[in-house]
Protein backbone atom coordinates (compact mmCIF):
# COMPACT_ATOMS: atom_id res chain seq x y z
CA UNK A 1 0.00 0.00 0.00
CA UNK A 2 2.71 2.52 0.92
CA UNK A 3 4.41 1.65 -2.60
CA UNK A 4 0.91 2.24 -4.35
CA UNK A 5 0.76 5.38 -2.48
CA UNK A 6 4.18 6.55 -3.07
CA UNK A 7 3.78 6.27 -6.85
CA UNK A 8 0.59 8.22 -6.77
CA UNK A 9 2.13 10.85 -5.73
CA UNK A 10 5.08 10.56 -8.11
CA UNK A 11 2.76 10.27 -11.10
CA UNK A 12 0.36 12.17 -10.19
CA UNK A 13 -0.48 15.27 -13.18
CA UNK A 14 -0.95 18.30 -10.72
CA UNK A 15 0.17 19.61 -7.39
CA UNK A 16 -0.99 22.22 -5.81
CA UNK A 17 -0.20 24.42 -1.85
CA UNK A 18 -3.24 24.73 -1.29
CA UNK A 19 -2.44 27.13 1.89
CA UNK A 20 -0.18 28.70 0.16
CA UNK A 21 -0.85 32.27 -0.88
CA UNK A 22 2.89 33.09 -1.42
CA UNK A 23 5.77 31.45 -3.63
CA UNK A 24 5.42 28.54 -5.68
CA UNK A 25 1.23 28.34 -5.55
CA UNK A 26 1.05 25.39 -8.25
CA UNK A 27 3.05 23.20 -10.46
CA UNK A 28 2.71 20.65 -12.78
CA UNK A 29 4.89 18.15 -14.81
CA UNK A 30 4.11 19.82 -17.83
CA UNK A 31 6.07 23.33 -16.17
CA UNK A 32 9.54 24.05 -18.45
CA UNK A 33 11.92 23.29 -16.55
CA UNK A 34 14.36 26.13 -15.39
CA UNK A 35 15.41 29.47 -13.35
CA UNK A 36 12.97 32.70 -13.48
CA UNK A 37 14.71 35.96 -12.51
CA UNK A 38 13.45 39.29 -11.07
CA UNK A 39 14.22 42.59 -9.60
CA UNK A 40 12.45 43.70 -6.62
CA UNK A 41 13.44 46.03 -3.68
CA UNK A 42 17.54 46.04 -3.64
CA UNK A 43 17.92 42.45 -5.05
CA UNK A 44 17.38 40.36 -7.87
CA UNK A 45 16.52 37.12 -7.08
CA UNK A 46 17.29 33.20 -9.80
CA UNK A 47 14.47 30.60 -8.19
CA UNK A 48 13.79 27.63 -9.38
CA UNK A 49 10.22 26.15 -10.12
CA UNK A 50 9.87 24.99 -6.92
CA UNK A 51 10.77 29.17 -5.38
CA UNK A 52 13.71 28.09 -4.17
CA UNK A 53 16.50 30.73 -4.73
CA UNK A 54 19.16 29.69 -6.82
CA UNK A 55 21.28 32.71 -6.65
CA UNK A 56 20.44 36.65 -5.24
CA UNK A 57 22.25 39.69 -6.44
CA UNK A 58 21.88 42.46 -3.97
CA UNK A 59 22.12 46.53 -4.83
CA UNK A 60 21.74 49.93 -2.82
CA UNK A 61 19.19 50.62 -5.23
CA UNK A 62 15.52 49.88 -6.21
CA UNK A 63 15.10 48.73 -9.58
CA UNK A 64 15.19 51.11 -12.62
CA UNK A 65 13.49 48.54 -13.87
CA UNK A 66 15.27 45.73 -16.23
CA UNK A 67 17.49 43.05 -15.35
CA UNK A 68 19.65 40.48 -17.41
CA UNK A 69 21.44 37.32 -16.48
CA UNK A 70 23.68 37.69 -19.14
CA UNK A 71 25.49 34.27 -20.98
CA UNK A 72 28.95 34.66 -19.27
CA UNK A 73 26.74 35.04 -15.22
CA UNK A 74 26.81 38.48 -14.77
CA UNK A 75 24.16 40.21 -13.75
CA UNK A 76 23.08 43.30 -15.68
CA UNK A 77 20.27 45.71 -13.02
CA UNK A 78 18.92 49.11 -13.41
CA UNK A 79 18.73 50.75 -10.74
CA UNK A 80 16.35 53.83 -9.29
CA UNK A 81 18.39 57.34 -7.84
CA UNK A 82 16.77 58.80 -5.15
CA UNK A 83 19.34 61.60 -4.59
CA UNK A 84 17.72 64.28 -6.57
CA UNK A 85 19.95 64.21 -8.83
CA UNK A 86 17.71 64.55 -11.59
CA UNK A 87 14.41 66.19 -11.64
CA UNK A 88 12.87 64.28 -14.16
CA UNK A 89 10.65 61.51 -12.72
CA UNK A 90 7.38 59.10 -13.42
CA UNK A 91 7.38 55.31 -13.29
CA UNK A 92 10.27 53.34 -14.19
CA UNK A 93 12.72 56.19 -13.40
CA UNK A 94 16.08 54.57 -12.74
CA UNK A 95 19.72 56.64 -13.24
CA UNK A 96 22.25 53.83 -12.54
CA UNK A 97 23.49 50.53 -14.39
CA UNK A 98 24.94 47.68 -12.69
CA UNK A 99 26.78 44.69 -13.32
CA UNK A 100 27.70 42.13 -11.13
CA UNK A 101 29.43 38.89 -11.22
CA UNK A 102 27.73 35.77 -10.37
CA UNK A 103 29.08 36.20 -6.73
CA UNK A 104 27.41 39.35 -6.38
CA UNK A 105 30.37 41.46 -6.71
CA UNK A 106 29.92 44.90 -8.65
CA UNK A 107 32.58 45.40 -11.94
CA UNK A 108 30.92 48.26 -13.58
CA UNK A 109 28.26 50.86 -12.82
CA UNK A 110 26.98 54.09 -14.89
CA UNK A 111 25.22 56.92 -13.92
CA UNK A 112 23.10 58.45 -16.71
CA UNK A 113 21.13 61.17 -14.57
CA UNK A 114 21.22 65.35 -14.23
CA UNK A 115 18.22 67.75 -14.76
CA UNK A 116 18.78 67.31 -18.52
CA UNK A 117 18.63 63.43 -19.02
CA UNK A 118 17.72 60.41 -17.10
CA UNK A 119 17.59 56.57 -17.54
CA UNK A 120 14.77 55.05 -17.21
CA UNK A 121 13.06 51.67 -17.67
CA UNK A 122 15.73 49.47 -19.53
CA UNK A 123 19.63 49.00 -19.55
CA UNK A 124 19.68 45.97 -22.35
CA UNK A 125 22.78 43.84 -22.81
CA UNK A 126 23.87 43.52 -26.43
CA UNK A 127 26.10 40.51 -28.14
CA UNK A 128 29.10 42.54 -28.39
CA UNK A 129 29.18 43.09 -24.39
CA UNK A 130 27.90 46.68 -25.03
CA UNK A 131 24.66 48.08 -23.13
CA UNK A 132 21.65 49.83 -25.16
CA UNK A 133 20.42 52.68 -22.08
CA UNK A 134 17.11 54.65 -22.62
CA UNK A 135 16.99 57.75 -21.17
CA UNK A 136 14.22 60.68 -21.64
CA UNK A 137 16.15 64.01 -21.98
CA UNK A 138 14.28 67.70 -21.36
CA UNK A 139 13.59 69.95 -24.50
CA UNK A 140 12.60 73.36 -23.23
CA UNK A 141 8.64 74.66 -24.32
CA UNK A 142 10.43 77.33 -26.52
CA UNK A 143 12.48 74.27 -28.67
CA UNK A 144 9.10 72.26 -28.43
CA UNK A 145 7.20 74.88 -30.20
CA UNK A 146 10.28 75.28 -32.94
CA UNK A 147 9.56 71.37 -33.68
CA UNK A 148 5.74 71.90 -34.54
CA UNK A 149 4.31 71.30 -30.89
CA UNK A 150 0.83 73.11 -30.33
CA UNK A 151 1.65 75.38 -27.61
CA UNK A 152 -1.91 74.59 -25.86
CA UNK A 153 -0.45 70.91 -25.67
CA UNK A 154 2.21 72.25 -23.19
CA UNK A 155 0.86 72.05 -19.77
CA UNK A 156 4.86 71.43 -18.60
CA UNK A 157 6.36 74.03 -20.58
CA UNK A 158 8.71 70.88 -21.70
CA UNK A 159 8.55 67.65 -23.34
CA UNK A 160 10.62 64.60 -23.23
CA UNK A 161 12.84 63.35 -26.00
CA UNK A 162 13.40 59.41 -25.72
CA UNK A 163 16.96 58.67 -26.58
CA UNK A 164 19.18 55.61 -26.61
CA UNK A 165 22.78 55.59 -26.11
CA UNK A 166 25.02 52.44 -27.01
CA UNK A 167 27.26 52.53 -23.85
CA UNK A 168 30.92 50.22 -24.42
CA UNK A 169 31.69 49.50 -20.16
CA UNK A 170 35.25 50.10 -18.82
CA UNK A 171 34.95 47.28 -16.46
CA UNK A 172 36.22 47.84 -13.01
CA UNK A 173 35.25 51.86 -13.37
CA UNK A 174 32.24 54.12 -13.32
CA UNK A 175 32.95 55.08 -16.72
CA UNK A 176 31.95 54.19 -20.42
CA UNK A 177 32.16 55.24 -24.00
CA UNK A 178 28.86 56.26 -25.71
CA UNK A 179 29.47 54.49 -29.62
CA UNK A 180 25.95 54.98 -30.69
CA UNK A 181 23.15 57.10 -30.20
CA UNK A 182 19.57 57.53 -31.48
CA UNK A 183 16.22 59.75 -30.74
CA UNK A 184 13.03 60.36 -31.48
CA UNK A 185 13.15 64.07 -31.85
CA UNK A 186 15.06 63.56 -34.83
CA UNK A 187 12.02 61.91 -36.47
CA UNK A 188 9.01 64.08 -36.09
CA UNK A 189 6.40 65.28 -38.36
CA UNK A 190 3.49 67.88 -37.98
CA UNK A 191 0.82 69.78 -39.84
CA UNK A 192 0.08 72.60 -37.54
CA UNK A 193 2.82 75.13 -38.27
CA UNK A 194 3.54 74.89 -41.81
CA UNK A 195 6.71 78.36 -40.83
CA UNK A 196 8.80 75.03 -39.27
CA UNK A 197 10.96 72.65 -41.18
CA UNK A 198 9.19 69.69 -40.16
CA UNK A 199 5.73 70.77 -41.24
CA UNK A 200 4.30 67.77 -43.64
CA UNK A 201 1.54 65.62 -44.40
CA UNK A 202 1.14 63.10 -41.38
CA UNK A 203 -1.34 60.51 -42.99
CA UNK A 204 1.65 59.86 -45.88
CA UNK A 205 4.89 59.84 -43.63
CA UNK A 206 4.13 56.89 -41.30
CA UNK A 207 8.29 56.81 -40.93
CA UNK A 208 8.06 59.65 -38.59
CA UNK A 209 5.78 60.54 -35.35
CA UNK A 210 3.67 63.54 -35.13
CA UNK A 211 4.65 65.61 -32.07
CA UNK A 212 1.25 66.61 -31.90
CA UNK A 213 -0.55 63.13 -31.24
CA UNK A 214 -1.30 62.75 -27.76
CA UNK A 215 -3.56 58.93 -27.12
CA UNK A 216 -6.22 59.89 -24.36
CA UNK A 217 -3.97 61.98 -22.61
CA UNK A 218 -3.12 65.83 -21.42
CA UNK A 219 0.08 66.06 -23.38
CA UNK A 220 1.90 66.42 -20.54
CA UNK A 221 6.15 66.52 -20.41
CA UNK A 222 6.13 62.51 -20.63
CA UNK A 223 3.80 62.49 -23.75
CA UNK A 224 5.86 58.91 -25.35
CA UNK A 225 6.37 56.96 -22.08
CA UNK A 226 8.56 54.04 -23.81
CA UNK A 227 9.23 50.98 -21.55
CA UNK A 228 10.75 48.63 -23.13
CA UNK A 229 14.00 48.19 -25.70
CA UNK A 230 14.79 45.13 -27.10
CA UNK A 231 17.46 44.24 -29.74
CA UNK A 232 17.24 41.41 -32.08
CA UNK A 233 20.60 40.63 -33.03
CA UNK A 234 19.68 38.56 -37.03
CA UNK A 235 17.92 42.00 -37.88
CA UNK A 236 20.30 44.06 -36.08
CA UNK A 237 16.61 46.17 -35.40
CA UNK A 238 15.75 47.17 -32.09
CA UNK A 239 11.88 46.74 -30.82
CA UNK A 240 10.58 49.82 -28.57
CA UNK A 241 7.02 49.44 -26.73
CA UNK A 242 5.93 53.54 -26.39
CA UNK A 243 3.19 53.10 -23.65
CA UNK A 244 1.35 56.46 -23.91
CA UNK A 245 1.52 55.79 -27.93
CA UNK A 246 0.00 52.42 -28.09
CA UNK A 247 2.67 51.56 -30.31
CA UNK A 248 5.34 49.99 -30.50
CA UNK A 249 8.28 50.53 -33.16
CA UNK A 250 11.26 48.95 -34.51
CA UNK A 251 14.37 50.94 -35.65
CA UNK A 252 17.44 50.24 -37.23
CA UNK A 253 20.67 49.53 -35.31
CA UNK A 254 23.08 49.49 -38.48
CA UNK A 255 23.34 52.66 -38.79
CA UNK A 256 26.23 55.22 -37.50
CA UNK A 257 24.69 58.24 -34.73
CA UNK A 258 25.10 60.71 -38.08
CA UNK A 259 22.59 57.96 -39.84
CA UNK A 260 20.47 57.79 -36.78
CA UNK A 261 19.43 61.35 -37.31
CA UNK A 262 18.22 61.24 -40.48
CA UNK A 263 16.20 59.26 -42.62
CA UNK A 264 18.79 57.37 -44.41
CA UNK A 265 21.82 55.12 -44.34
CA UNK A 266 22.31 51.71 -42.43
CA UNK A 267 21.54 48.22 -43.29
CA UNK A 268 17.76 49.54 -44.60
CA UNK A 269 18.66 52.61 -45.88
CA UNK A 270 16.05 54.51 -43.82
CA UNK A 271 18.26 55.46 -41.08
CA UNK A 272 16.92 56.50 -37.87
CA UNK A 273 12.91 57.12 -38.73
CA UNK A 274 10.62 54.04 -38.35
CA UNK A 275 10.74 51.27 -40.07
CA UNK A 276 7.53 49.46 -38.56
CA UNK A 277 4.97 50.67 -36.29
CA UNK A 278 1.41 48.53 -34.88
CA UNK A 279 -0.90 48.90 -32.37
CA UNK A 280 -2.53 52.28 -32.73
CA UNK A 281 -3.01 53.77 -36.68
CA UNK A 282 -4.73 56.79 -35.21
CA UNK A 283 -0.94 58.12 -34.65
CA UNK A 284 -0.41 58.34 -38.25
CA UNK A 285 -3.86 59.32 -39.59
CA UNK A 286 -4.58 55.98 -41.29
CA UNK A 287 -7.32 54.43 -38.69
CA UNK A 288 -9.54 55.35 -35.49
CA UNK A 289 -9.72 53.98 -32.16
CA UNK A 290 -11.61 51.32 -33.12
CA UNK A 291 -8.51 49.99 -34.79
CA UNK A 292 -6.79 50.56 -32.38
CA UNK A 293 -5.32 47.19 -30.54
CA UNK A 294 -2.28 48.20 -27.97
CA UNK A 295 -3.71 49.47 -24.84
CA UNK A 296 -0.92 50.68 -22.78
CA UNK A 297 1.58 47.58 -23.82
CA UNK A 298 4.89 46.39 -22.43
CA UNK A 299 8.20 44.28 -23.38
CA UNK A 300 7.66 43.70 -26.68
CA UNK A 301 10.42 41.65 -28.78
CA UNK A 302 11.23 39.15 -31.06
CA UNK A 303 11.24 35.81 -30.51
CA UNK A 304 14.67 34.37 -31.24
CA UNK A 305 15.11 31.45 -34.12
CA UNK A 306 14.75 28.12 -32.63
CA UNK A 307 11.83 28.53 -30.10
CA UNK A 308 8.32 28.14 -31.45
CA UNK A 309 6.85 31.08 -33.31
CA UNK A 310 10.19 32.54 -34.28
CA UNK A 311 10.56 35.61 -35.87
CA UNK A 312 6.82 36.53 -34.71
CA UNK A 313 6.64 39.58 -31.85
CA UNK A 314 4.91 38.92 -28.33
CA UNK A 315 4.18 41.21 -26.05
CA UNK A 316 2.10 42.19 -22.89
CA UNK A 317 -1.28 44.25 -24.18
CA UNK A 318 -2.11 45.62 -20.89
CA UNK A 319 -5.17 47.09 -21.59
CA UNK A 320 -4.72 50.59 -20.04
CA UNK A 321 -7.11 53.22 -21.48
CA UNK A 322 -9.46 50.38 -23.17
CA UNK A 323 -13.23 49.78 -21.50
CA UNK A 324 -13.58 47.42 -19.99
CA UNK A 325 -9.61 47.03 -19.22
CA UNK A 326 -8.41 43.66 -18.97
CA UNK A 327 -5.33 42.93 -19.93
CA UNK A 328 -3.99 39.96 -22.19
CA UNK A 329 -0.58 38.59 -24.33
CA UNK A 330 -0.65 38.58 -28.16
CA UNK A 331 1.81 37.00 -30.36
CA UNK A 332 1.59 38.96 -33.83
CA UNK A 333 3.71 38.46 -37.15
CA UNK A 334 4.82 41.31 -39.06
CA UNK A 335 4.50 41.14 -42.90
CA UNK A 336 8.03 40.97 -44.00
CA UNK A 337 8.88 41.13 -47.79
CA UNK A 338 12.41 39.45 -46.23
CA UNK A 339 13.44 39.52 -42.94
CA UNK A 340 13.64 42.89 -41.34
CA UNK A 341 12.26 44.83 -44.65
CA UNK A 342 8.48 45.06 -43.57
CA UNK A 343 5.56 45.49 -45.82
CA UNK A 344 3.52 48.67 -46.39
CA UNK A 345 1.06 49.46 -48.83
CA UNK A 346 0.53 53.43 -48.83
CA UNK A 347 -2.39 54.67 -46.83
CA UNK A 348 -3.26 52.21 -45.02
CA UNK A 349 -2.28 51.08 -41.57
CA UNK A 350 0.69 48.65 -41.00
CA UNK A 351 -0.41 44.59 -40.59
CA UNK A 352 -1.30 42.55 -39.53
CA UNK A 353 -5.24 43.17 -39.04
CA UNK A 354 -4.92 40.12 -36.22
CA UNK A 355 -2.82 38.53 -33.87
CA UNK A 356 -1.53 34.91 -34.45
CA UNK A 357 -2.36 33.87 -30.63
CA UNK A 358 -4.02 35.97 -27.91
CA UNK A 359 -4.49 34.66 -24.74
CA UNK A 360 -6.48 36.60 -22.16
CA UNK A 361 -8.50 35.42 -18.85
CA UNK A 362 -12.04 33.42 -20.24
CA UNK A 363 -15.42 33.71 -18.53
CA UNK A 364 -17.45 36.38 -17.57
CA UNK A 365 -14.44 38.55 -15.71
CA UNK A 366 -11.95 39.23 -18.55
CA UNK A 367 -10.68 41.76 -15.54
CA UNK A 368 -9.43 38.75 -13.69
CA UNK A 369 -5.81 39.42 -15.70
CA UNK A 370 -5.03 42.74 -15.56
CA UNK A 371 -2.08 44.84 -14.45
CA UNK A 372 -2.42 48.37 -15.71
CA UNK A 373 1.30 48.89 -15.81
CA UNK A 374 4.09 46.64 -16.15
CA UNK A 375 4.77 42.91 -17.10
CA UNK A 376 5.64 40.71 -19.48
CA UNK A 377 5.36 37.83 -21.52
CA UNK A 378 8.09 35.08 -22.66
CA UNK A 379 8.14 32.46 -25.22
CA UNK A 380 9.57 29.09 -23.89
CA UNK A 381 11.50 26.40 -25.73
CA UNK A 382 9.18 23.69 -24.84
CA UNK A 383 6.32 25.80 -26.63
CA UNK A 384 4.69 27.49 -23.24
CA UNK A 385 4.77 30.78 -22.51
CA UNK A 386 5.48 32.82 -19.41
CA UNK A 387 3.48 35.36 -17.78
CA UNK A 388 4.22 38.40 -15.68
CA UNK A 389 1.26 40.29 -14.36
CA UNK A 390 3.42 42.22 -12.73
CA UNK A 391 1.22 44.65 -11.15
CA UNK A 392 0.21 41.99 -8.37
CA UNK A 393 3.36 40.02 -8.75
CA UNK A 394 2.16 37.15 -10.11
CA UNK A 395 4.10 35.19 -12.69
CA UNK A 396 2.76 31.95 -14.19
CA UNK A 397 2.88 29.50 -17.00
CA UNK A 398 0.73 28.59 -19.78
CA UNK A 399 1.15 25.16 -21.73
CA UNK A 400 -0.34 24.71 -25.68
CA UNK A 401 -4.02 24.52 -24.00
CA UNK A 402 -3.43 27.54 -22.01
CA UNK A 403 -3.58 25.39 -19.10
CA UNK A 404 -1.42 27.39 -16.30
CA UNK A 405 1.46 24.72 -15.51
CA UNK A 406 2.95 26.88 -12.75
CA UNK A 407 1.88 29.69 -10.27
CA UNK A 408 4.14 32.31 -8.22
CA UNK A 409 3.58 35.25 -6.25
CA UNK A 410 6.36 37.38 -5.32
CA UNK A 411 6.71 37.53 -1.40
CA UNK A 412 8.60 41.33 -1.23
CA UNK A 413 7.44 44.21 -0.98
CA UNK A 414 8.87 46.38 -3.85
CA UNK A 415 8.83 49.30 -1.67
CA UNK A 416 9.82 48.29 1.57
CA UNK A 417 11.67 44.87 1.23
CA UNK A 418 9.37 43.17 3.82
CA UNK A 419 9.10 39.71 2.87
CA UNK A 420 5.41 38.03 3.27
CA UNK A 421 5.26 34.86 5.56
CA UNK A 422 3.39 31.87 4.05
CA UNK A 423 -0.54 32.59 4.51
CA UNK A 424 -0.42 35.50 4.48
CA UNK A 425 -1.17 38.17 1.36
CA UNK A 426 1.47 39.78 -0.31
CA UNK A 427 1.30 43.94 -0.85
CA UNK A 428 3.55 46.18 -2.83
CA UNK A 429 5.07 43.06 -4.85
CA UNK A 430 5.05 45.01 -8.29
CA UNK A 431 7.40 43.14 -10.08
CA UNK A 432 8.71 44.96 -13.59
CA UNK A 433 9.34 41.75 -15.64
CA UNK A 434 10.15 37.53 -14.85
CA UNK A 435 12.19 35.93 -17.13
CA UNK A 436 13.32 32.39 -17.21
CA UNK A 437 16.40 30.96 -18.23
CA UNK A 438 16.42 26.97 -19.58
CA UNK A 439 19.06 24.75 -17.73
CA UNK A 440 21.40 24.87 -20.85
CA UNK A 441 21.97 28.49 -20.60
CA UNK A 442 25.29 29.44 -20.65
CA UNK A 443 25.74 31.38 -17.52
CA UNK A 444 25.12 28.00 -15.11
CA UNK A 445 28.09 26.08 -16.86
CA UNK A 446 30.26 25.18 -13.92
CA UNK A 447 28.09 26.95 -10.91
CA UNK A 448 26.61 26.02 -8.28
CA UNK A 449 22.86 25.32 -8.52
CA UNK A 450 22.46 23.89 -5.31
CA UNK A 451 18.72 25.60 -4.05
CA UNK A 452 18.81 27.76 -1.46
CA UNK A 453 15.59 28.09 0.79
CA UNK A 454 12.28 30.25 -0.86
CA UNK A 455 11.62 33.37 -0.34
CA UNK A 456 8.98 33.81 1.62
CA UNK A 457 9.18 33.31 5.52
CA UNK A 458 7.98 29.87 6.54
CA UNK A 459 7.74 28.41 3.10
CA UNK A 460 5.64 24.91 2.35
CA UNK A 461 6.99 22.78 -0.42
CA UNK A 462 4.79 20.24 -0.10
CA UNK A 463 4.24 19.59 -3.92
CA UNK A 464 7.48 19.81 -5.24
CA UNK A 465 8.88 17.61 -2.00
CA UNK A 466 6.46 14.79 -3.10
CA UNK A 467 8.67 14.34 -5.96
CA UNK A 468 11.93 14.04 -3.69
CA UNK A 469 10.80 10.47 -2.41
CA UNK A 470 12.91 8.34 -0.99
CA UNK A 471 14.35 5.05 -2.44
CA UNK A 472 11.49 2.37 -1.55
CA UNK A 473 10.91 -1.27 -2.86
CA UNK A 474 13.09 -3.01 -5.88
CA UNK A 475 16.30 -3.07 -3.55
CA UNK A 476 18.14 -4.86 -6.09
CA UNK A 477 18.47 -1.75 -8.19
CA UNK A 478 21.31 0.68 -7.51
CA UNK A 479 22.54 3.85 -8.88
CA UNK A 480 26.54 4.42 -8.67
CA UNK A 481 28.12 6.38 -8.53
CA UNK A 482 26.35 8.91 -6.39
CA UNK A 483 26.99 11.74 -5.61
CA UNK A 484 28.47 11.76 -9.48
CA UNK A 485 30.00 14.51 -11.37
CA UNK A 486 29.17 13.31 -14.87
CA UNK A 487 27.41 9.78 -15.19
CA UNK A 488 26.01 7.20 -13.21
CA UNK A 489 25.19 3.60 -13.75
CA UNK A 490 22.22 1.49 -13.04
CA UNK A 491 23.35 -2.02 -11.14
CA UNK A 492 20.40 -4.52 -11.06
CA UNK A 493 19.97 -8.57 -12.43
CA UNK A 494 16.49 -7.62 -14.48
CA UNK A 495 16.06 -6.53 -17.41
CA UNK A 496 15.57 -2.53 -17.70
CA UNK A 497 12.43 -1.92 -20.17
CA UNK A 498 12.76 1.67 -19.42
CA UNK A 499 14.28 4.37 -17.34
CA UNK A 500 13.45 8.52 -17.09
CA UNK A 501 15.09 11.23 -15.06
CA UNK A 502 12.85 14.07 -13.91
CA UNK A 503 13.82 17.44 -12.01
CA UNK A 504 12.70 17.76 -8.66
CA UNK A 505 10.18 20.31 -10.26
CA UNK A 506 8.82 17.17 -12.06
CA UNK A 507 10.14 18.28 -15.47
CA UNK A 508 11.11 15.12 -17.72
CA UNK A 509 14.50 15.88 -19.07
CA UNK A 510 15.64 11.98 -20.13
CA UNK A 511 14.08 8.76 -21.43
CA UNK A 512 16.66 5.72 -22.72
CA UNK A 513 16.69 2.14 -21.90
CA UNK A 514 20.29 2.15 -21.33
CA UNK A 515 21.96 1.57 -17.85
CA UNK A 516 24.20 4.49 -17.86
CA UNK A 517 23.03 7.46 -17.63
CA UNK A 518 24.85 11.09 -18.63
CA UNK A 519 23.88 14.11 -16.60
CA UNK A 520 26.94 15.80 -18.22
CA UNK A 521 25.26 18.69 -19.90
CA UNK A 522 22.93 19.34 -17.03
CA UNK A 523 23.33 21.71 -13.54
CA UNK A 524 24.57 20.30 -10.54
CA UNK A 525 21.40 19.05 -8.21
CA UNK A 526 19.24 16.23 -7.12
CA UNK A 527 17.40 14.20 -9.69
CA UNK A 528 14.91 11.66 -9.90
CA UNK A 529 15.54 8.62 -11.85
CA UNK A 530 12.03 6.36 -12.23
CA UNK A 531 13.05 2.53 -13.75
CA UNK A 532 10.87 0.53 -15.27
CA UNK A 533 12.01 -3.63 -14.78
CA UNK A 534 10.09 -6.42 -15.87
CA UNK A 535 9.22 -6.89 -11.88
CA UNK A 536 7.54 -3.20 -11.65
CA UNK A 537 8.94 0.35 -11.10
CA UNK A 538 11.22 2.31 -8.48
CA UNK A 539 12.14 5.88 -7.84
CA UNK A 540 15.77 6.17 -7.15
CA UNK A 541 17.55 9.36 -6.37
CA UNK A 542 20.85 11.09 -7.35
CA UNK A 543 22.99 13.77 -6.88
CA UNK A 544 24.97 15.45 -9.37
CA UNK A 545 27.69 17.56 -8.00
Amino acid sequence: MLKKLLLLLFLAPFYTFGQNTVGTISITNDVNDGYTLFSVHNKAYLINNCGEVINEWDSAYRPGSSVYLLPNGNLLRAGRLEDGSSDIGFGGQGGIIELFDWDGNIIWSYTYSTNQYRQHHEAHPLPNGNVLILAATVVSGADAIDLGRDPSLLPDNELYNEQLIEVQPILGTTNGNIVWEWNIFDHLIQDFDNTKQNFGNVATSPEKLDINFINNDTGGNNWLHINSVQYNEERDQIVLSARRVSEIWVIDHSTTTAEAATGSGGTYGKGGDLLYRWGNPQAYRQGTETERTLFGQHSAYFIPDGLPNEDKIILFNNGFQRSPEFSQVDIISPPETILGVFDYTPGTAYGPLATDYTYSESGSDPSSLFSVIVSNAQQLPNGNILVCEGNQGYVFELDSNNNKVWEYINPVSNGTGAITEQGEEAAGNLTFRAVKYNPDYPAFIGRDLTPGLPIEINPDLTPCNNLSIEDFDFNTVTLYPNPTKDEVYLNTNEEILKLEVYTTSGQKILQSKSTKISLINYPPGLYLVKVYTSNGQSVKKVIKQ
